[in-house]
């Protein structure tokens, strides 16, 4: 496939209640983004991923998300273009609304047949063997190069497996990001990669009960799923960002008002550093919540809670993402 070749333009869909298999009480929410589909070839193979533009863009740089699913999942699922969606889909009506450009690469197929990223797990036998820095950086200046991205305002939000990735790309590329962002993921316990050298800002977003990425480290489990990986405490991973950033121990912390007294968790962000526009680590610790991103938009059916865990519907976790992102540039110092 030639490098960086479309396929056929669509729409984004709203989910509607009756075509969420997962998702259940999706409102009709006003502007989305184009959706196209590409591939590029790379030493690896050809790769696939989709980019979603505001449906009417203006003149000029845009920042660039980019989103990565988890083990199993897909770029289109991400973007809500299948049934089993994800809550990271509202980023699609954030990049309408904020002028963002929002792309999700696919990973490539492991030794158990199921799509996901080379993270830095030595330990999780199953990853693909490939170079998926390289070629999430390719993406970023062909999105520069091609589509207008601001190079200084790239973010890279991840999923499990995909925030595990995420992790391994601000180690190894800290200075193409202005920052990133983890759901449900930890960093590698027994890592195949160097120590992160270089800080970055980062919000880190897990669930105390997570019953796959378990908050206080450890092996990962899910169903069958053996020899996945482990990974260190949450909170040890985020106060070696914070720590690398040379933000003092102390941080803010906020408690999410509470919506629904049916929701069992709770939502605390811990915030260290005060200027937005300057480095920042925060920790959205998810008091009892399971391997969900939290929404209040887009919520789980029962059944894949009964999997997953609880999911929080105190935050929409795009929208604190995005919140977290808008004021970072590319190559804040400490």
């Amino acid at each position: 496939m030639d490098q960086g070749k479309a396929r056929t333009p669509v729409k984004s869909i709203l989910f509607r209640a009756a075509t969420g298999l997962l998702l259940a009480g999706v409102a009709h929410l006003a502007g989305a983004a184009q959706i196209t589909s590409y591939d590029m070839a790379r030493p690896d193979g050809a790769r696939h991923y989709l980019l979603a533009t505001p449906d009417q863009p203006a003149p000029g740089r845009h920042p660039l998300v980019i989103l990565l699913h988890g083990h199993v999942g897909s770029a289109a699922q991400v973007l809500g273009r299948e049934r089993i969606a994800s809550p990271l889909s509202m980023w699609l009506h954030i990049a309408d609304r904020e002028q963002l450009l929002v792309l999700a690469p696919d990973g490539l197929l492991g030794s158990d047949g199921k799509t996901g990223w080379n993270d830095c797990r030595s330990d999780a036998v199953s990853n693909p063997h490939v170079d998926d820095v390289g070629f999430i950086n390719a993406l970023i200046d062909k999105a520069v190069a091609e589509h207008h991205a601001d190079p200084a305002r790239v973010y890279v939000m991840g999923m499990s497996n995909g925030g595990i990735m995420a992790f391994r790309l601000a180690t190894e590329s800290p200075a193409r990001l202005a920052a990133f962002a983890t759901v449900g993921a930890s960093m590698a316990a027994k890592s195949s990669c160097a120590a992160p050298t270089m800080p970055v800002s980062a919000l880190i977003v897990a669930g105390t009960a997570d019953p796959i990425v378990p908050y206080a480290g450890g092996d990962i489990r899910f169903a069958m799923l053996r020899q996945r990986g482990s990974v260190v405490p949450v909170e040890e991973a985020a106060a070696g960002w914070r720590q690398l950033a040379r933000l003092p121990a102390a941080g803010e912390t906020l408690e999410f008002p509470h919506r629904d007294v049916a929701d069992v968790t709770r939502a605390t962000r811990i915030t260290w550093g005060a200027d937005p526009r300057k480095l920042q680590v925060a920790l959205i610790r998810v008091d009892k919540g399971g391997h969900t991103e939290p929404s209040k938009v887009k919520r789980l059916k029962w059944m894949y809670r009964m999997m997953l865990g609880p999911q929080n519907g105190d935050v929409e976790i795009a929208e604190e993402a995005w919140s977290f992102f808008r004021d970072k540039q590319a190559g804040l110092k400490p």
